[in-house]
């Protein structure tokens, strides 16, 4: 997945303006809303076993019809598999994860390993593109070799993980009617759920519209060549993963509330030393830094609502939230492009600024994240107060 977010690549090839370039990161935006409410129907008729089925094989399939360069309008509709199979493994394995003892650590995992291939994938098809002079859409055949291997091996690991399997953990835990779309609908009428959901939204579109467009902005803007440009956008994911390993152990000691407040100013701080000193080993540094205090952004919000839902909202609604926030992915990206086709692509600094500063104020409607211990069943109710 993390690949698939840091490299894209096509600006030259199709010879597209801005705006139409965009397209690209907002089509995968109906596959990401499809997935947000399909999630809990997978999960109850397929059980964990049809996210990995679906999740890969959607992408794998996307992959092939880019893989082969098609007129840009199919390589538009190609992205909607690609987020929808991205949407539907963000909101399954983020669930799952969120209800496991030391969620907080093994989120930062989960999500480091995103990011690992955040880093990669750039270091990778930088080579094989400017080193190797190859063109872009070859990236998409080593893509399609990780997509099949990752459908035998997910599909082999959740195998037993049935539709019928996980209803029966549901009507155990919660009761006959657990599995019935009642869940779904409470957990969209809990504010939470709405709170997290658009705080992941621009979360992940501040992570996608920098690791989308710097390449561009180096290029453009500060005129650095195609290498160091691509290793300025490998350093950021490089950051965004020790973030979400290393603070993924840092966060529980402060608490979830406290931990993004402060990272959500250090990540402005190290955004102003990008955007404002121009020398590029030091503005390098700057998007490393920018992505080191991003990278908690996404595993500590599933954390904090795994504390504050009731355990039997939890696969609807961080499976929505998640879902729905992985769309930012697409729809900030996209505004990026449209504002830099009528401005220039220096616009992404100020945008990204804004974005952290509302990430900051979403994240303070939230209320207090004080951990219930024995207490998971009775969760917050819509108004955020504990029920019981």
């Amino acid at each position: 997945m993390g690949s698939n977010d840091a490299v894209y690549g096509l600006e030259i090839y199709y010879e597209k303006d801005y705006t139409t370039i965009s397209l690209i990161f907002l089509s995968p935006l109906v596959g990401y809303t499809a997935s947000a409410l399909l999630n809990n129907q997978v999960h109850i008729h397929y059980g964990q076993r049809g996210v990995a089925f679906l999740g890969a094989g959607t992408r794998l399939i996307s992959y092939i019809v880019v893989a082969v360069h098609p007129p840009y309008p199919v390589l538009v509709l190609a992205f909607i598999l690609a987020g929808f199979g991205n949407g539907l493994e963000d909101a399954g394995w983020n669930a799952m994860i969120s209800t496991m003892r030391n969620a907080n650590q093994l989120l930062g995992l989960l999500h480091g390993f995103y990011g690992l291939g955040g880093t990669v994938a750039p270091l990778i098809a930088t080579t094989m593109i400017v080193k190797g002079g190859l063109q872009w859409y070859y990236w998409y055949y080593l893509m399609i070799g990780l997509s099949s291997v990752e459908l035998l091996v997910a599909v082999t690991a959740f195998w037993s993980a049935t539709g019928t399997r996980y209803q029966e953990t549901l009507t155990s835990q919660h009761g006959p009617d657990a599995e019935k779309g009642g869940r779904m609908r409470e957990a969209l009428a809990n504010r939470i759920t709405w709170i997290c959901a658009f705080f992941l939204l621009t979360a992940v579109g501040i992570e996608v519209a920098i690791g989308g467009w710097t390449v561009t902005y180096e290029l453009r803007v500060r005129r650095a060549s195609p290498f160091d440009a691509g290793m300025s956008v490998t350093g950021y994911w490089a950051g965004m993963t020790a973030g979400r390993v290393v603070l993924g152990f840092v966060t529980p000691l402060i608490g979830e509330r406290l931990a993004i407040f402060i990272y959500v100013a250090s990540a402005i701080v190290a955004h102003l030393v990008f955007w404002l000193v121009p020398l590029f080993a030091i503005s390098a540094t700057g998007v490393a830094f920018v992505g080191f205090f991003l990278g908690p952004f996404f595993p500590a919000a599933v954390s904090a609502a795994a504390k504050l839902l009731p355990k039997r909202l939890h696969v609807g609604a961080i499976g929505f939230a998640a879902a729905f926030g992985a769309a930012g992915a697409c729809v900030l990206p996209f505004a990026v492009g449209g504002i830099a086709q009528a401005r220039g692509v220096q616009v992404l600094m100020p945008i990204v600024l804004a974005m952290l500063v509302l990430d900051g104020g979403i994240w303070a409607l939230l209320p207090s994240l004080k951990r219930r211990v024995g207490v998971d069943e009775e969760g917050v109710s819509d108004g955020g107060e504990k029920v019981g």
